[in-house]
């Protein structure tokens, strides 16, 4: 009972007292169920969440990623681990207490900025559900455990991301002003590739439409849902329950064009490792 009731609430993203008149179960109640039940799937993060182990694994994901790219000339990124991205989930400000402030956003609302790595597969490879909006996305990924693995070599694939995040020797960004035709194909292949985030968002939030509302918990409870809503989705590729996608448009957030500084690496290293990639690929 407690287990519908939560999945109740995340396909519905009805008010608690909702959910609970249909049942005669206080409104209380069902927010102690919806924190409960939410723990226990959320606890199962590392399992149903996590980068590719096996060799087999990551080159399975490279080949689909190398696919995704192709264009004119059959040409794809190769050594692509994922596509990492931020998105918005909303809050009511009345259950932030006096900490409300952070979460307010450029647009005047509160949420949380969720950073996801996904895979070719529109699978949660990583998750971060915890930073405030306002923050930048480049900021949440230098402070994140993945970007860790990725500077000390655990992980020795790449990343691509939009014009929010640093270019880095592991990370793909696109080029803002191209000039030259493999410039403008690398651009045209990146996107591409990148595009699977934004599909990855929208999947998601067609699955569990409290995601695209407003959560009306509390932090801990809020950034719980999250993480149990994204096993939850991982969850449902393994067992074929696939949404027919429909089109998504590409969510641009002007605060994000900038690009941060790059502190842990010598200036132009990431510049460098993409040029490299182009002259590789198209010259």
């Amino acid at each position: 009972m407690q287990l519908l009731i939560c999945l109740r609430f995340y396909a519905t993203a009805s008010f608690q007292l909702i959910v609970g008149d249909v049942i005669r179960i206080s409104q209380a109640t069902i927010s102690r169920i919806i924190y409960r039940v939410s723990t226990l799937l959320a606890s199962n993060i590392n399992k149903y969440i996590r980068m590719p182990i096996s060799e087999e694994a990551k080159s399975e994901n490279k080949r689909l990623f190398k696919e995704i790219g192709y264009g004119p000339g059959a040409i794809g990124f190769p050594s692509i681990d994922g596509a990492i991205d931020c998105t918005h989930v909303r809050l009511i400000h009345t259950r932030l207490l006096n900490i409300e402030e952070i979460f307010r956003n450029r647009k005047g609302y509160f949420s949380l900025n969720v950073q996801a790595i996904v895979g070719p597969r529109t699978e949660f490879l990583d998750i971060v559900p915890e930073w405030p909006r306002g923050q930048h996305d480049s900021r949440i990924f230098q402070n994140s455990r993945i970007y860790m693995r990725y500077t000390q070599w655990e992980l020795q694939g790449m990343l691509v991301g939009d014009a929010g995040y640093p270019a880095l020797p592991f990370l793909l960004t696109p080029i803002a002003n191209p000039t030259t035709n493999e410039e403008i194909r690398y651009n045209e292949i990146h996107g591409r590739t990148r595009r699977i985030v934004e599909r990855t968002f929208g999947i998601w939030k067609r699955r569990f439409p409290c995601l695209s509302r407003e959560l009306t918990t509390k932090i801990i409870t809020s950034t719980t849902i999250v993480v149990a809503c994204a096993v939850l989705h991982n969850l449902s590729l393994i067992f074929k329950d696939i949404l027919v996608e429909e089109e998504e448009e590409e969510n641009v957030d002007i605060d994000e064009a900038v690009p941060a500084n790059e502190p842990h690496w010598q200036p132009g290293e990431g510049f460098i490792v993409r040029n490299a990639l182009i002259e590789r690929l198209f010259r």
